[in-house]
């Protein structure tokens, strides 16, 4: 009996329909059902989740359920699924999330390679911003790669003899952050773990009742505070204390102040909730801070969040509203320039930037040889009246450019990287600005594979001065236009456009856009001639090696298949028509689906296509006055002894 790789452990609680649309995807994996097994832990459900539980078991000898009275929390039923597993490794599911086809085959390779104890799969979310811990496969790092914490579910795979042999497990009853608690302790103890980030192993949706949206799951009630001292002094336990900001602990103790600290001093947070209520949590987030992060920790934010942390630290919570009520105004703004396709990738050179409310550049003035954070912007904040130094512009700044498949919600990450820099604007101003290139290759983007069909959108994140967004990558005043030519790509058409929004994206064989009247302007430019079915079509890029892609096109009244084929020595494609047509001799129009002009013309004699002609080129009149009498048997017995 083959050994049992994966247990996939489930808690369940009150879970209804969404046990149904989690079960295909846990038992529809590419791994051998019998390589794996799938353990449900009813956490004392009232509702007829127990019972759906053991309709699914009926069915699938690789799943087994187990119940336990109500204790609140996840950790609990992950505990005992813990207890009952088999596998040489844990996966830990949530009931209203789902796996990739090929998620626990693929993972668990990457493991056994890398002898890994901890795996983290690339996750697909509607929940979170793409993180860019995922944007390349990683054989094996450790915990000095404090890119890790910016994935802190537990949604991972992990070694089943690690877990056991540290004694990991999740705190339990009602305990806000256990997955913080079981993560941070398994990172602290890994000496191998592994990134698999060229395939979407796991998907975290929003549900449709809200009920798994972890904005709610803020609580004091269930410990939140005590729980965040906890994790922080797991954390000071396992790392070397440091006066150096870069130092690793103070570089893991980063994302929690950040994260769990700040977010009760900053927008939308501090301006959303009860006034009352959230001066209370302001509070308790000044005492945890004072008392459990070193001083490295607020000293190595960037400018904006150390403002933040000045304001709390020193209990202002009036100044800490109106410090996010300016923030809130700051937009990101994109800028593209000279959108093209070059050697099969769409490429376009991009910049960066932030403005504040009024439109105007978000800058750092200088003076006595030092930055300060722009006056406008803290015009009314606290503590700020001589100005805010800024040491670092580029502390912890980066921007990078994400890819999203609007159908699946997978987020891909094309080639190059984004520059922050200053960018002089006189009288002693600066700009933080992120420049670079998109190079997007639609062979090759989704992990080294071919983007699926269907709108890729093509957003940025930007991280300036402690300022982040997401920006949508947006051109010039364009909307619902073609962004750059179309292009023949792995044998279909790649489909560049600015969205209603003005967002640039791309549309792979044509699921929304098609190549029509707003994508073949270009065409009436065309003045070739080519003898044969084929034509060159300058506005359709195609790499040399492109595979043909068929298209349908109209010639006269008759609809054909038609195909693009890369053009010798030129980057661009070529039109090809079948050789034979059953059409009456003449010139006749080829058209594509809805578009009012020709895109070329098809001189037919006797069912044979002698030529294509571009929409502009004029033949001789000797040539038309043949081709007007071409049906004429003495014309046709001429032209064969010319060789016409």
């Amino acid at each position: 009996m083959p050994r049992v790789k994966v247990s996939v452990i489930v808690p369940v609680y009150n879970t209804g329909k969404y046990v149904d649309e989690c079960a295909p995807s846990l038992l529809g994996q590419s791994l051998p059902a019998d390589e794996y097994e799938v353990i449900y832990v009813d956490d004392g459900s009232t509702d007829d989740t127990l019972s759906r539980l053991e309709k699914i078991a009926a069915d699938a000898p690789n799943v087994q359920v187990h119940t336990q009275p109500n204790s609140g929390w996840p950790g609990a039923p992950r505990n005992l699924g813990m207890k009952h597993a088999k596998g040489e490794y844990i996966q830990f599911v949530d009931h209203d999330d789902t796996l990739g086809p090929e998620a626990l085959e693929r993972l668990y390779e990457h493991a056994k390679r890398n002898d890994a104890d901890v795996v983290l799969g690339k996750m697909s979310s509607t929940m979170v911003r793409p993180r860019r811990l995922f944007r390349h496969t990683v054989d094996a790092c450790t915990i000095e790669n404090d890119e890790l914490t910016q994935s802190m579910s537990p949604h991972k795979m992990f070694r089943r003899a690690f877990v056991e042999e540290h004694g990991l497990r999740f705190p339990e009853g009602p305990w806000i952050l256990e997955d913080l608690a079981f993560v941070s302790a398994a990172y602290l103890k890994a000496e191998r773990i592994s990134i698999l980030a060229d395939y979407p192993v796991y998907y975290w949706m929003k549900r449709d009742d809200g009920g798994n949206n972890t904005q709610h799951r803020f609580n004091p009630k269930h410990g939140f505070w005590p729980n965040t001292r906890t994790i922080v002094r797991q954390i000071k336990d396992g790392t070397p204390a440091s006066d150096d900001i870069d130092a690793l602990q103070n570089r893991l103790l980063h994302r929690l102040y950040h994260v769990e600290i700040l977010s009760r001093t900053r927008e939308p947070e501090i301006l959303c909730e009860d006034p009352a209520e959230q001066r209370q949590r302001f509070e308790a987030a000044r005492e945890v801070a004072r008392e459990e992060f070193p001083a490295a920790v607020r000293e190595g934010l960037p400018a904006v969040s150390r403002l933040r942390a000045e304001l709390l630290e020193a209990g202002d919570f009036d100044g800490a509203v109106t410090l996010a009520e300016r923030i809130r105004e700051v937009k990101p703004r994109s800028q593209v320039s000279d959108l093209r396709w070059a050697d099969g990738r769409l490429v376009a050179d991009v910049t960066l930037d932030l403005l504040r409310g009024d439109g105007e550049p978000l800058v750092l003035v200088e003076r006595d040889g030092k930055q300060y954070l722009d006056p406008e912007l803290l015009d009314g904040v606290p503590g700020t009246e001589d100005g805010w130094e800024v040491p670092d512009p580029f502390r912890l700044a980066y921007a990078e450019l994400v890819v999203k498949d609007r159908d699946r919600e997978d987020w891909w990450y094309p080639e190059g990287d984004l520059e922050v820099r200053l960018k002089p604007l006189g009288d002693g101003r600066s700009q933080v600005i992120a420049t670079g290139q998109l190079a997007l290759d639609p062979e090759r983007l989704a992990g080294g594979q071919p983007l699926e069909r269907g709108v890729h959108d093509v957003w940025a994140y930007v991280q300036l001065l402690g300022v982040d967004r997401m920006v949508r990558v947006t051109g010039a005043d364009s909307t619902n236009t073609p962004a750059s030519t179309p292009a023949s790509t792995g044998g279909r058409l790649a489909l560049p456009y600015w969205t209603i929004k003005g967002q640039l994206a791309l549309d792979i064989d044509q699921r929304q856009r098609k190549l029509g009247p707003d994508t073949t302007t270009a065409a009436t430019a065309n003045s070739e001639r080519s003898e044969g079915s084929s034509l060159p079509l300058p506005y359709v890029a195609a790499a040399p090696d492109a595979t043909p892609v068929r298209v349908k096109v109209t010639v006269a009244t008759l609809t054909v298949t038609a195909e693009l084929l890369p053009t010798p020595d030129a980057p661009t494609a070529q039109l090809r028509l079948p050789a034979r047509l059953k059409l009456p001799s003449g010139r006749h129009p080829v058209t594509l689906p809805k578009t009012a002009g020709p895109l070329a013309y098809a001189v037919v004699r006797d069912g044979t296509v002698l030529r294509l002609e571009g929409p502009a080129y004029e033949a001789g009149s000797g040539r038309r006055l043949l081709d007007s009498v071409g049906d004429n048997r003495q014309v046709r017995r001429v032209r064969r002894k010319l060789g016409l």
